[in-house]
C-alpha cells in the first residue's frame, strides 16, 4: 500500500526515502541493461525511473510494440520486471509527451499528420513556433486514450499492490513547457471556443462586454479578437488567458488519471513535474508552479516534482533552490511532499565541447538541500547515457534517428553510454548512501523553521502569453519580472540564507495569511498586485503580522488599473519611480535605524510621502526623498519595513529588519567569512544539522542552535566544497546506539556496526548505549557508564572511513 499523507510517502506503512536513477531502457541495447542497474545500485539508489516512449513504441498508427518483437529493447515489461529482480522500486513515465530531446517530443509523427487541427496557431494567426499540441483537443485526446490502454496493460500487472514494484506514475511531461518558451497559447479554433464558454462561466454577461468589446461568439471577431488583441483589453487578456490555461491544464491532467484508472492503473500516486529552470538559474521556475500548481492540488493522489537543473550549486544560485523548494511547499496541499522528477546530475558536458564542466559537489549540494527542505524522491536525471536508434522509415529530418541529440545520448551523465562512469560519479554515490544510511528517519523528518516566511504570488509568475505587439502588456510584464525574482532573490532571500534563517515560504495568493501562523513575511513586490492579495496583506498588518517589503509598493492591480490598498494601509503615497539616466546616477544614504551605513549607488527608487505612524531609513541622496521606511500599522502590533530601491546584500541590515518584526535565526555560526548554507531537520527529539561549505577554501566555524553551542562547543573544519550531515540524538536501533553527536556522517548502519564517513582531523562520536564497543586501532574509546566517546585517529583528509563495531 502506497499513501501520501503528512507531507511523506508512506510504503506499507513506513516512511520511505526514494533514491531513483533514470535509465532509457530503450536508448540501450538489452544485454547492457543489468550492467546499468548494478552501476545504479552501487550508487546506492532504490529505484528506477524512466519514459516510456509513444514514438518508439507506435511508429506507425496501429502496430504497437510494447513487447520486443521489433526491437529487443522495446520490451517495457521485461525491464520492469529485471528492475523487479534486483529489489528496485519502478517510477513509469508514459507521457504522451515525455521531450527527453526525442524527436516530435516523444509523440508519434503520425498523431499530428492525421489530426492537424490539434497543432497550435500562435499570436496573429502565425504558425507554432514548437512540435506543442492542442492538448484537450478531441482528436488528440482519441488517440492518447489508445496508447494508454496499451501502455497500461504493461503497468498495471506490475503496479505495488499488485506485487509488482511500480510506486509511481507521471501524468504528461512538463505541460506548457513549449507554449511558454514559444509565447504561444495554442490559439486553435477550439481552445479559442473553450476559452469564450471558460469566460462566460467566470464573468457575468455585462462585465464580460466591458472587458471584451467585440463579439464573443462570433467565430471571426472572436479569431481576431484573440490572436490580435487591441491595447484597451490587452491586460484583460492576458490575466484571463493565464487562468484559463491553468485551468486547460488541470482538466487535461484529469482526463489522463482517467484514462490510467479506466485502464487499472489506479491507488498510486500520479505524478506532475514542473518544467522552469533555465541557465542554471530558477528565476523562472515558478512559471511553471504558476501555470500547474492547479493540476496536481486538485485532488488526492497526486504529487508534484521538480525538474532541477542548476549545474553547480553555489553562491549564486544556492538560494534559486531554497526558494523554489519552498514555493513548491506553499502551494501543496497539506499532505503533499516534496519530489524532483528530473534531478540534473553528470558532469555538465552536453555538447562534448568541455565548454560545460560541473564540480563534483554540485549533485551532492543539491541532494543534500532538497533532502534538506523535505523532498522524499528524487531522481537522478539522466543516470546513464545510450544511444538514438535510427527509426524504421526515415523521415528525412537530417538523420532519422529518435531523437535529435545525434547517435549518442546522455553523454554527460554519470555513466555515459558505454557504460563508463565519469568523474561526477564518487561524489555522487557517496551523497546518495549517505542520505540512504538514515532513509528511514529523513522521511519522516521535516525542516525547522524560524518565524518568518517568503512570500509567494503565483500570479506574478502568470507571465507566458504576452502579445508581443502590446506594449500595456510589455509594461506589465517588465515591471513585475523586474521585482519578482533577481532583485529579493540575490538580495533578500541570499541575505537571509546566510545570516542563518530557516525560512518557510507561504502562498499569500490562495492561502490564508494570520500572524498567528505567519508570524512576518518577506514580501517581493511589484507596482502591480492583484487586488484581492493587497487587500489580504493589509488586513495581515492590521492584524499584527510583519512584513519585510521588497520592491515597489504597489500603486495598480494587475490589469493596471489605479489601486492602493497596501499603500494606504501603510500610511504613505508614492510620488513615482525614478530610474538612472545618462549624468545622474543616484546614491542611497541610511537614516533612522538603519544608519549609520556607507553610502551607495542605486539604479531606480520610489519615493514616498510618509505620515507621522512611519519612520524614514533609507533616503535618495541630495534629494532626501524617502525611499526606505517603518511603518505601524493599525492597534493590533503590525508593522511593516519597506525597502523600495535596490540595495546591496547587506546580511547585517536584513537581519536587523527581520529581527525588529519578530524574526531571529535560530541555527548560526561564528564564521567570518559567508558562503555557508546550515538548516536542519527534525522529529521528535532527533534531529540532522546540514552544512554546505560553497567556497573552495576550508572554514572553521562553531555552530549554535537555539543559543547553545553544539558539539561540545567544538569547532567544525568544513572543508572546501563539502556538505555534512551531522547526527544530534539520533537513535538507531539496529546496533541498539543513540549518537548522542557526531562530527562525522553516518554512511552505513548494519546490527553490529556503524561506518562513519570522517570530516575532521580528529573526529568525536558521542554515543549512548549499553553496547560494548570493539577496540580498534583506527580510534579511542572513552566510557562513563551508558555514554560513550570515540574519538578517530585517522585524519578525514588522508582516509575518512571509519567502522564502529559493537560486541
Amino acid at each position: 500500500m502506497i499513501e501520501i499523507k503528512n507531507k511523506q510517502i508512506v510504503i506499507n506503512g513506513k516512511p520511505t526515502l526514494i533514491m531513483c536513477g533514470e535509465i532509457h531502457y530503450y536508448r540501450l541495447q538489452r544485454e547492457d541493461w543489468q550492467d546499468r542497474i548494478n552501476k545504479l545500485k552501487d550508487a546506492g539508489c532504490n529505484a528506477v525511473a524512466t519514459y516510456i516512449p509513444w514514438l518508439c513504441h507506435e511508429p506507425v498508427e496501429g502496430q504497437v510494440d510494447l513487447i520486443g518483437n521489433t526491437r529487443p529493447e522495446l520490451d517495457l515489461g521485461a525491464f520492469i520486471d529485471l528492475c523487479a529482480e534486483n529489489d528496485l522500486y519502478f517510477f513509469a513515465r508514459p507521457g504522451p509527451f515525455i521531450m527527453a530531446e526525442m524527436k516530435n517530443e516523444g509523440i508519434p509523427h503520425w498523431v499530428a499528420e492525421k489530426h492537424p487541427e490539434i497543432v497550435p496557431v500562435g499570436w496573429d494567426g502565425t504558425p507554432a513556433t514548437t512540435p506543442t499540441l492542442d492538448y484537450l483537443a478531441p482528436g488528440f485526446l482519441k488517440e492518447t486514450k489508445k496508447w494508454y490502454e496499451a501502455v497500461m496493460a504493461i503497468i498495471e500487472p506490475r503496479l505495488y499492490q499488485n506485487d509488482g514494484n511500480i510506486i509511481g506514475v507521471q501524468l504528461d511531461n512538463e505541460v506548457g513547457m513549449l507554449s511558454w518558451v514559444s509565447n504561444c497559447p495554442d490559439l486553435t479554433d477550439q481552445l479559442l471556443e473553450d476559452f469564450v464558454r471558460w469566460l462566460k462561466e467566470k464573468y457575468e454577461q455585462a462585465i464580460l462586454l466591458e472587458r471584451y468589446p467585440f463579439d464573443l461568439c462570433d467565430r471571426s471577431d472572436r479569431v481576431n479578437g484573440i490572436r490580435s488583441p487591441k491595447e484597451d483589453y490587452a491586460a484583460e487578456l492576458m490575466r484571463d488567458l493565464g487562468h484559463y490555461m491553468r485551468n486547460r491544464f488541470t482538466r487535461y491532467i484529469a482526463i489522463l488519471r482517467e484514462y490510467s484508472e479506466e485502464f487499472g492503473v489506479k491507488d498510486v500516486p500520479f505524478i506532475v513535474n514542473i518544467h522552469g529552470t533555465g541557465g542554471g538559474r530558477g528565476l523562472t521556475y515558478p512559471i511553471g508552479i504558476s501555470q500547474l500548481y492547479e493540476t496536481y492540488t486538485q485532488d488526492e493522489g497526486y504529487m508534484s516534482g521538480s525538474d532541477i537543473y542548476f549545474g553547480d550549486l553555489n553562491m549564486e544560485s544556492f538560494q534559486d533552490l531554497y526558494l523554489i523548494n519552498g514555493f513548491m511547499d506553499a502551494v501543496h496541499n497539506p499532505d503533499q511532499p516534496l519530489t524532483s522528477v528530473e534531478f540534473n546530475c553528470g558532469d555538465g558536458n552536453f555538447g562534448e565541447t568541455f565548454g560545460g564542466r560541473y564540480d563534483v559537489s554540485a549533485a551532492d549540494f543539491k541532494t543534500r538541500m532538497c533532502v534538506a527542505q523535505g523532498n522524499r524522491l528524487l531522481n537522478y536525471y539522466l543516470f546513464t547515457g545510450g544511444y538514438n536508434y535510427q527509426m524504421d522509415e526515415a523521415r528525412g529530418d537530417g538523420n532519422g534517428r529518435i531523437a535529435s541529440t545525434g547517435e549518442r545520448h546522455g553523454f554527460a551523465a554519470p555513466v555515459n553510454p558505454e557504460g563508463k562512469l565519469n568523474f561526477t560519479f564518487p561524489r555522487m554515490a557517496r551523497s546518495i548512501k549517505t542520505m540512504m544510511a538514515v532513509g528511514d528517519k529523513l522521511a519522516a523528518m521535516d525542516e525547522d523553521r524560524d518565524s518568518v516566511a517568503f512570500a509567494f504570488i503565483p500570479d506574478y509568475y502568470m507571465t507566458e502569453y504576452r502579445y508581443p505587439k502590446s506594449e500595456k502588456m510589455r509594461e506589465i510584464v517588465d515591471n513585475i519580472t523586474m521585482h519578482r525574482g533577481a532583485g529579493a532573490w540575490e538580495i533578500v532571500a541570499r541575505a537571509m540564507l546566510l545570516a542563518g534563517f530557516r525560512f518557510s515560504s507561504v502562498d499569500v495568493q490562495n492561502k490564508d495569511l494570520v500572524p498567528e501562523k505567519t508570524k512576518s513575511l518577506v514580501l517581493p513586490s511589484a507596482r502591480y498586485m492583484d487586488r484581492e492579495v493587497q487587500i489580504k496583506l493589509a488586513n495581515y498588518l492590521k492584524a499584527g503580522g510583519g512584513i519585510f517589503l521588497y520592491g515597489e509598493v504597489p500603486t495598480f492591480d494587475m490589469e493596471g488599473k489605479p489601486f492602493t490598498e497596501l499603500a494606504d494601509a501603510l500610511g504613505v503615497s508614492s510620488k513615482g519611480v525614478t530610474f538612472n539616466e545618462h549624468g545622474h546616477h543616484m546614491s542611497l544614504t541610511a537614516d533612522g535605524w538603519a544608519a549609520p551605513r556607507p553610502e551607495i549607488r542605486t539604479y531606480y527608487s520610489q519615493k514616498f510621502a510618509i505620515s507621522s505612524n512611519a519612520e524614514a531609513i533609507m533616503r535618495v541622496t541630495e534629494s532626501d526623498d524617502v525611499c526606505g521606511f517603518e511603518a505601524q500599522v493599525g492597534d493590533a502590533g503590525g508593522r511593516a519595513i519597506v525597502l523600495a530601491t535596490a540595495y546591496r546584500c547587506d546580511i547585517d541590515l536584513i537581519s536587523s529588519a527581520l529581527e525588529r518584526l519578530g524574526a531571529v535565526p535560530g541555527l548560526t555560526h561564528d564564521c567570518e567569512y559567508h558562503g555557508i548554507f546550515s538548516t536542519s531537520v527534525s522529529n521528535g527529539g532527533e534531529r540532522f544539522i546540514h552544512l554546505l561549505n560553497l567556497d573552495g577554501f576550508d572554514k572553521e566555524l562553531h555552530v549554535t542552535l537555539d543559543g547553545e553551542k553544539l558539539f561540545d562547543g567544538r569547532s567544525i573544519l568544513l572543508q572546501n566544497k563539502d556538505g555534512v550531515m551531522l547526527p544530534l540524538n539520533v537513535v538507531l536501533e539496529k546496533p541498539n546506539v543513540k549518537i548522542s553527536h557526531s562530527t562525522a556522517e553516518i554512511m552505513h548502519v548494519t546490527n553490529d556496526s556503524i561506518e562513519f564517513r570522517l570530516t575532521q582531523s580528529k573526529d568525536f562520536i558521542c554515543l549512548e548505549t549499553d553496547r560494548i564497543v570493539e577496540s580498534s586501532p583506527d580510534y579511542l574509546v572513552e566510557r562513563a557508564d551508558n555514554k560513550v566517546t570515540i574519538i578517530s585517529n585517522k585524519h578525514a583528509k588522508v582516509n575518512d572511513q571509519l567502522v564502529v563495531k559493537f560486541a
